[in-house]
């Protein structure tokens, strides 16, 4: 990832900026972040994903949907992340939309270049947003997922599988391990 100082820029003002610029970009902590080239692997996992995703919810028969790789999440005023994959529930937003607004579960797939924010940064952040019950990373050279789920009190439980179901609940939807992590 590169950082760019961009200054006076509120997270109102980076959001049109963003989408004009042919990278995507991120805004941490008040700073905006080009994200990184995606290895090939990276791009077979959020393929995994949102075809997981797509069962699950099907399967589920939940008012809910998945955007893959395109709307980013506001954290507050200086953070809003762009996950690799979310699902939200209720009406579906306008097709031109960029954020969403009330996620349930956001999904992160590692990269050599992204680990320590997603592990760390994103992890702290996703769960400053009341709506977010799940963040689960999806480690592809280490083939497990690091699954955090919001419990009572706030308190955030952290399973770490490579097989078995994960119940994602709200919105009530399983997902299988083995899944969403490379052949």
């Amino acid at each position: 990832m590169t950082a760019v100082r961009k200054q006076q820029m509120s997270v109102d003002d980076f959001v049109p900026w963003a989408a004009r610029q042919p990278d995507r970009w991120e805004w941490l902590d008040g700073i905006p972040v080009a994200m990184s080239p995606e290895r090939v692997v990276h791009g077979d996992v959020k393929y995994r994903v949102a075809r997981a995703l797509d069962s699950a919810i099907a399967n589920a028969k939940v008012p809910c949907r998945f955007v893959l790789d395109s709307a980013a999440v506001r954290i507050d005023a200086r953070s809003l992340y762009q996950p690799d994959a979310l699902v939200y529930c209720g009406e579906p937003v306008p097709p031109a939309a960029l954020e969403i607004g009330n996620p349930i579960v956001v999904f992160e797939v590692l990269s050599p270049s992204n680990a320590a924010t997603d592990l760390r940064d994103k992890l702290q952040g996703y769960f400053r947003v009341p709506s977010i019950h799940h963040y689960l990373i999806v480690d592809p050279d280490k083939r497990l997922v690091i699954h955090h789920a919001r419990g009572e009190a706030d308190v955030v439980a952290t399973r770490i599988v490579s097989d078995g179901i994960l119940r994602l609940d709200p919105p009530g939807i399983e997902l299988a391990a083995e899944e969403l992590l490379p052949a």
